[in-house]
């Protein structure tokens, strides 16, 4: 099968290949899925379980992208919930090949059904941005209708789910972002919005849950902004920054079947849109990570279009 794969670890998406793989087995309580629409991340090159196992060995070459949705065509011994030839989408492992190839082996608690009238494209888009912001904000932010909610980041894939989430869920959302980001940020939904590179974030005043996917010094201007008892949420990493009176809490996404449910309900009834820029080919998919300007939006990669 085609794959992208990596094998160096300085060489960030510049280092990405198109190359022949084995087609993966499926093991125990594992699934085979036909790929037809992928997402990744350009920080998972980052992240060491891009390059070793579980117990440090390496595991390059090693398959990239931890998002799918496409087709199941194998069954592993011992899975139950899934069905050869039903429609997914879900969040591979972390320390497990990836999903930018034409099939991936993953587990079958990290799918969902993908509704026959929500595109391959689309289900795709859904699982890390979806996943990330709804965990973001009611398991670990606890947000309660009425509060106020800090977005950074408002006009990306993760801030635009946060944003559309928070106000369904009866928040006051202020997004922030650079000028160009303001019209799109306020398209998804936020009330207000502060330019980071032109307005005060402390214009902002008080808020009870700051959404952070930004870190460093824009992270501590933003726990000071945190109401007591509130609380600021981030997903770059251990918080540098707490409130004087709040919590501070760093999380990294897990696959859930019932919260992709929830959310690609939401996208069925028009009431989640999702934020997809570019989409490209899996032969076209290097150049795609490789952007000469500015992403604008998730990059999706359509593996069988």
């Amino acid at each position: 099968m085609k794959a992208i794969v990596v094998t160096d670890e300085a060489a960030g998406t510049a280092g990405m290949t198109l190359a022949e793989r084995p087609e993966p087995p499926a093991a125990i309580n594992d699934v085979v899925v036909e790929v037809h629409a992928s997402g990744f991340v350009p920080t998972e090159l980052t992240w060491p379980s891009t390059w070793t196992d579980r117990l440090g060995r390496d595991r390059t070459p090693s398959v990239p992208g931890h998002e799918l949705a496409g087709v199941v065509t194998t069954v592993g011994y011992g899975t139950t919930g899934v069905s050869v030839g039903q429609r997914v989408f879900g969040l591979t492992d972390w320390h497990r090949d990836g999903t930018l190839a034409e099939y991936v082996a993953m587990e079958a608690r990290n799918l969902a059904p993908l509704p026959g009238d929500v595109d391959f494209t689309v289900g795709a888009s859904l699982p890390i941005s979806g996943l990330t912001a709804w965990q973001g904000l009611f398991e670990h932010g606890r947000l309660q209708a009425g509060q106020s909610v800090l977005v950074h980041g408002a006009a990306g894939a993760v801030g635009s789910m946060v944003t559309q989430l928070a106000r369904e869920a009866g928040a006051h959302v202020i997004g922030t972002g650079r000028a160009a980001d303001r019209q799109k940020a306020l398209g998804f939904g936020a009330m207000e919005f502060v330019d980071l590179e032109g307005d005060a974030l402390e214009d902002a005043g008080g808020v009870d849950l700051v959404f952070d996917v930004i870190g460093g010094d824009v992270q501590r201007r933003s726990a000071a902004l945190v109401r007591p008892g509130g609380t600021l949420v981030s997903v770059v990493g251990p918080v540098e920054a707490r409130p004087a009176d709040g919590l501070a809490v760093d999380f990294v996404v897990e696959s859930d079947r019932a919260q992709l449910g929830e959310i690609v309900r939401r996208v069925r009834d028009g009431r989640l849109r999702t934020n997809i820029g570019d989409v490209a080919s899996l032969d076209d998919a290097v150049a795609a990570f490789n952007p000469t300007g500015r992403r604008k939006g998730k990059t999706i990669i359509s593996v069988r279009p």
